[in-house]
């Protein structure tokens, strides 16, 4: 019996060393044992050796060429400016000046937008009609006293100072009348300095009273808003005077076009028109040949019929001769050189 006892007992002894194995794996498989695994990594000292698994945003690529193109996509947003003046230090950030001149702008863009109104323009307009209207009943009304003193003929004080208002009043309302006036009032005087334009003849001409001289233009010059091109030709009147050829051009005709201008012409002696020595010795000539044909009579006191017929066809030489004689020709060489003044342009 005592046997019997003893090896129960060791039975007993030895037996929670066979079962507490088996409860050990069942209360590991059954998740006992693991604890937090969140308060283990933070309390865990040392580097952390388990990484994240990586999450994507974007659709994963499939094949290498898509991990290429995502790479330089990200090295692109990685190196932008924005990037590097961040990392730089130089972050652009709105301050308060800058949003204050926003708000102004945005204000004064919404008062531009909005449309504008009619109605004061119209009253503005007939406000100024109504001026207008008024002036022109006071100048009337003062033109009509001008009339009424001038039947008078008697000189005013209080009409003369009528008179200079009633001008006043018109150059005010027309002050393109001024400067027409100064214009008139003021002549291209022989002593006013002028740039004069560079010119020659064109072509050997021998011409009278009254005949026409071309001109060729050297340089490319500007009248009236028109550009007039180099080697262009140009017409003149002539008048003989005192051994001058004087030249005038009123017009150049450019293409389809006439173009009214005001040219003079002058030598390069300074002095206006052409030299012409050889017109005193044809005058001379002129007045010679119908001094002798004055002088020509009819001795015989016949009057018969051939005598008469006689007379009159002396006479008819005479008439002829002497309008030959009185008109003289002047000879213009080939590329003399001339220069042209501009009448309109008027310089102090």
């Amino acid at each position: 019996m005592e046997t019997r006892q003893k090896d129960h007992k060791k039975v007993l002894l030895f037996l929670p060393i066979l079962v507490l194995p088996f409860l050990a794996l069942a209360f590991y498989a059954m998740g006992g044992g693991k604890g937090n695994e969140d308060l283990q990594q933070t309390s865990r000292p040392g580097i952390n050796t388990h990484l994240p698994d990586a999450t994507f945003k974007k659709d994963e690529p499939v094949d290498k060429m898509g991990f290429y193109q995502q790479n330089d996509r990200d090295s692109a947003n990685k190196n932008g400016i924005e990037n590097v003046a961040d990392r730089l230090g130089f972050k652009q950030e709105d301050d308060f000046q800058t949003k204050q001149i926003n708000e102004k702008l945005e204000a004064l863009n919404k008062e531009i937008a909005k449309p504008v109104e009619t109605r004061s323009y119209q009253a503005t307009n007939n406000i100024s009609k109504s001026q207008s209207t008024s002036l022109k009943s006071d100048v009337d009304r003062l033109e009509a006293l001008m009339k009424v003193m001038q039947d008078n003929k008697n000189e005013d004080p209080e009409m003369a100072q009528l008179s200079s208002m009633m001008d006043k009043i018109i150059t005010i309302q027309n002050p393109q009348l001024v400067q027409e006036k100064l214009r008139t009032q003021q002549p291209y005087g022989a002593d006013t300095a002028f740039k004069a334009i560079s010119a020659v003849i064109e072509g050997n001409q021998k011409v009278a009273q009254g005949g026409v001289v071309k001109l060729r233009l050297l340089d490319t010059i500007h009248l009236k808003g028109v550009v007039i091109p180099k080697n262009q030709l140009l017409f003149g009147s002539c008048n003989i005077t005192n051994q001058r050829l004087l030249l005038s051009i009123k017009n150049i005709r450019l293409g389809n076009a006439i173009i009214p201008v005001d040219l003079s012409v002058f030598s390069l002696d300074g002095m206006i028109g052409i030299d012409a020595p050889e017109a005193e010795i044809s005058e001379a000539a002129g007045s010679g040949i119908n001094d002798a044909l004055q002088g020509m009579q009819i001795l015989s006191m016949d009057q018969s019929l051939g005598i008469q017929a006689a007379g009159a066809g002396i006479d008819a030489a005479k008439s002829l001769l002497s309008k030959k004689a009185k008109r003289i020709r002047i000879k213009l060489k080939a590329g003399q050189q001339l220069l042209l003044r501009n009448n309109q342009i008027r310089t102090r």
